[in-house]
C-alpha cells in the first residue's frame, strides 16, 4: 500500500474522533437540559420547565377539546397518574392540572431543593418522569 493511501486511511480512521459531540451521543439529561435551558446555565429551573410542558400539551392536544386523555399523553404518565393529576374525575387533563403535574415531578426531581435540576438529577427515576413529560 502506497504512503498516500495509508495516510488518507490514518485520516478517514481519526476523523470520527475529531467530530463534536452530537445530541445524539449526549445522555438523555443532556439533551433534555439543552432543548429546555433557554438561559444556557447548564441547569432548568421551573419557569423553563413550564414553558416547555406548556408547548408539549399544545402539541399533544390534537382534538381541540382543551384537554389530554391517555391516547394523547401517549404513554407519559400511568393510569394511576393520570387519575391522580385529574381532581375532577373526567378521565382527561387539562393544561393547568398537566402543569401541576410538571410541578410536582420537578419537584421531586430536585432533592436540593435549590431550585434548577441539572442533567444528573434528570437522569435519577424521578427526573426521568419530569423528562418523558417534556418531550
Amino acid at each position: 500500500m502506497s504512503q498516500s493511501r495509508i495516510l488518507l486511511l490514518a485520516a478517514l480512521l481519526a476523523a470520527p474522533l475529531a467530530l463534536p459531540v452530537t445530541a445524539e451521543a449526549k445522555p438523555a439529561g443532556d439533551r433534555t437540559i439543552a432543548a429546555v435551558d433557554t438561559d444556557s446555565d447548564g441547569t432548568i429551573d421551573l419557569a423553563e420547565t413550564k414553558a416547555v410542558a406548556g408547548a408539549v400539551f399544545d402539541k399533544l392536544e390534537k382534538d381541540a377539546d382543551g384537554t389530554l386523555d391517555a391516547k394523547e399523553l401517549k404513554g407519559r404518565v400511568s393510569r394511576n397518574e393520570l387519575k391522580q393529576a385529574d381532581p375532577d374525575n373526567d378521565g382527561t387533563i387539562d393544561k393547568n392540572e398537566y402543569l401541576a403535574l410538571v410541578e410536582a415531578r420537578f419537584k421531586a426531581a430536585d432533592p436540593d431543593n435549590d431550585g434548577t435540576i441539572d442533567a444528573k438529577e434528570l437522569r435519577t427515576p424521578a427526573g426521568k418522569a419530569l423528562a418523558r413529560l417534556l418531550k
